[in-house]
């Protein structure tokens, strides 16, 4: 029973799989990497436990998440009178697991009508480049993909925007910089339902600081023109978060959560961090999925989050 979970063969992963595994080298080759080896000795014992929770802390899981889960993992081991301290470690994945899981795919609009993506986060995060990369996933899974460019406010992020809708092959739909980007929201979406014939539309938004009241409303705004024109637009709300910040990105994602209604998160740059362990405290506190994963620096370096593949390439099989 518990080898099914992660009981996948090599030839059965996908790609995806792999990149998120591989992506994690890094946090594996650090503190958490010990975990495995915790867990080699034959019996469980008190100073095991003890052990496990210093390496989760030292791991930047967070202490209220580390103690969840020794909490969760404890109490399976002794309802289920598990002896082997292996089994004991299959638990402790599974639980990993079932903290990171969620049943709630990007939600892509069905009969194919246009779908529209907000894209939200601090600026030097890598939302431009999630952009790009994103387009290039789904244009290369058969849909129509267009590019908007609503963070107006900086000349150079319309420019870096235009280069990755070129990467990835797709129509990017701009303004001048400066321009209302309730307009330009606008424009994206006639442009995508009518000339464009676009199944999805994802929207580059100005790199917000939480803090930042009139840069929220403006946020505000942009959903509201998205809303009239499409049913149930904004149909998701894509938060980019810099995976190297490790825990410091929890009290950022918070702000932006509650104000600008995520509805997911994108981690980036999780194959140059050793942090990868903080994703489990992100997920626990903010109660949003992680839905994709940067795993380098080319366009098709992307990945769907998989819990299972996540807890495979964090400690490893």
């Amino acid at each position: 029973m518990f080898s099914k979970l992660f009981g996948k063969k090599q030839e059965e992963k996908t790609q995806d799989d792999i990149k998120l595994e591989q992506s994690l080298q890094k946090t594996r080759s650090g503190i958490l990497g010990r975990i495995g080896s915790i867990f080699q000795e034959n019996e469980i014992t008190p100073e095991l436990w003890e052990e496990l929770e210093d390496v989760l802390i030292m791991g930047d899981v967070g202490t209220a998440t580390t103690r969840e889960l020794l909490e969760a993992t404890r109490a399976r081991v002794e309802r289920e009178t598990i002896k082997s301290s292996r089994d004991a470690y299959l638990v402790l994945k599974q639980e990993m697991v079932r903290l990171l899981q969620t049943d709630e795919p990007l939600h892509i609009e069905e009969p194919r009508i246009l779908t529209v993506v907000l894209v939200v986060g601090v600026n030097g995060s890598g939302k431009t480049t999630t952009i790009g990369k994103m387009a290039a996933y789904y244009k290369k899974r058969g849909l129509k993909v267009v590019l908007g460019a609503a963070d107006t406010f900086r000349a150079a992020a319309i420019d870096q925007l235009k280069i990755w809708g070129e990467r990835a092959g797709v129509e990017v739909i701009a303004h001048a910089p400066g321009s209302d980007p309730g307009a330009v929201i606008f424009d994206a979406i006639r442009a995508s339902q009518e000339s464009r014939k676009a199944d999805l539309l994802i929207v580059d938004t100005a790199g917000r600081l939480q803090n930042k009241y009139n840069l929220m409303k403006e946020l505000e705004k942009v959903r509201a023109v998205a809303g009239k024109q499409v049913h149930k637009a904004p149909h998701e709300t894509l938060l980019v978060l810099d995976a190297s910040t490790g825990q410091n990105a929890i009290s950022q994602a918070k702000a932006f959560r509650d104000s600008a209604g995520v509805t997911g998160i994108v981690l980036t740059k999780l194959d140059g961090t050793s942090k990868g362990g903080a994703i489990l405290s992100i997920k626990r506190e903010l109660g949003v999925p992680v839905r994709f994963v940067g795993t380098g620096e080319k366009i098709d370096d992307f990945a769907y989050f998989d819990p299972i593949a996540f807890v495979t390439g964090l400690v490893g099989d």
